[in-house]
């Protein structure tokens, strides 16, 4: 199992950006899936969640700005990102919860992608 994060770049201050993670492999359902972010010197930390059943949540430095969201038909989650401000700078990562089929039959466990970087100038 793999999760693959893409969406980053570079953007100016109040603009926005959307990121999406797909996973693949031998993937039965798909759990929890989250969006973390860490900036240079600082600890990883949760920017939002969604359930399998879409209930989201996300902290305050973001709640209505960030909106999270899910495709199980293409195992995908997003992070739509608007009204960026410079402190949201910093290597955002997916994670999920995956129910996949390994050698030894049904395994849980928890996936990162690889990180993406977003940068906002000021």
């Amino acid at each position: 199992v793999q999760l693959q994060a893409s969406g980053g770049g570079l953007v100016q201050a109040g603009g926005s950006l959307r990121l999406s993670c797909v996973a693949s492999g031998n993937i039965l359902s798909i759990r929890n899936m989250d969006w973390f972010r860490q900036a240079p010197g600082k600890r990883r930390e949760l920017v939002a969640s969604i359930s399998s059943g879409g209930t989201t949540n996300y902290p305050d430095s973001v709640k209505g700005r960030f909106t999270i969201s899910r495709d199980n038909a293409k195992n995908t989650v997003y992070l739509q990102m608007n009204s960026l401000k410079p402190e949201d700078t910093a290597v955002y990562y997916c994670h999920a919860y995956i129910v996949a089929l390994g050698s030894r039959g049904t395994d849980v466990s928890d996936y990162w992608g690889q990180g993406t970087l977003v940068t906002v100038s000021s």
